[in-house]
């Protein structure tokens, strides 16, 4: 699972792009300015950009892209533009792309650009996680310990492997819907705090509960 930021002035695009990886059960947020962009960029954590170059406003996705990485942004970014020019191109990776793909194109392989740049941003192919006894299947969605397995739903594989990911550090119920809900989502701190029992009733049918700890005041970990 993987959240993605959509950046382009074509409405319609946009709303086939949402459809197409919502299905997939990926994260998506979605802007129509590089303004837009670099306001989201500023509170709330990606695994990919897809950005396009020309859009209304001051910001081009170039301007966008150069931005993003001056001020430190590491997340992939792919631009997918009607430019297709040689100078475009090399101009957009010279901005810090890592990725560029020419409009009209075939959704399917945008697909596989993004899961090609999550993968190599993560070094290697992670089809599992496990911590202390536990097993996260990323691919099948199932949690795996001594006490049995047990199906995920998607928000909650999405909880799960997002503190895995980070052990030992504390994160508060904000910072969690940040990293794992759309920006422009419905879900607020109580939504979090509401899938964090419901995992924490799934992990206990294994005999994990405990799996995740509640630091008063502060928010939530798993201790490696």
């Amino acid at each position: 699972m993987a959240k993605i930021l959509f950046v382009d002035d074509d409405s319609d695009l946009i709303q086939n792009l949402h459809a197409f990886f919502s299905n997939l059960d990926q994260v998506i947020d979605t802007c129509n300015s590089g303004e837009d962009a670099l306001q989201l960029l500023k509170s709330s954590r990606y695994d990919i950009i897809v950005l396009d170059w020309s859009m209304p406003g001051g910001l081009t996705g170039e301007q966008v892209c150069r931005q993003f990485r001056r001020e430190g942004g590491q997340t992939p970014i792919i631009f997918l533009t009607g430019k297709s020019d040689i100078d475009s191109i090399e101009a957009g990776l010279d901005a810090g792309a890592d990725d560029y793909v020419v409009k009209p194109f075939d959704i399917r392989e945008l697909n596989a650009r993004i899961k090609s740049n999550v993968k190599r941003k993560s070094a290697t192919t992670i089809a599992s996680l496990t911590i202390k006894g536990l097993s996260l299947d990323l691919e099948n969605k199932t949690v795996s310990a001594a006490g049995g397995s047990i199906k995920l739903r998607a928000k909650e594989l999405a909880l799960l492997e997002f503190l895995i990911k980070h052990p030992d550090r504390i994160y508060s119920a904000q910072q969690i819907l940040d990293g794992v809900w759309p920006a422009d989502g419905e879900g607020t701190t109580d939504t979090v705090r509401t899938w964090i029992n419901l995992l924490r009733k799934k992990l206990t049918s294994i005999g994990k509960g405990d799996l995740i700890r509640t630091v008063l005041g502060s928010g939530y970990t798993i201790d490696s």
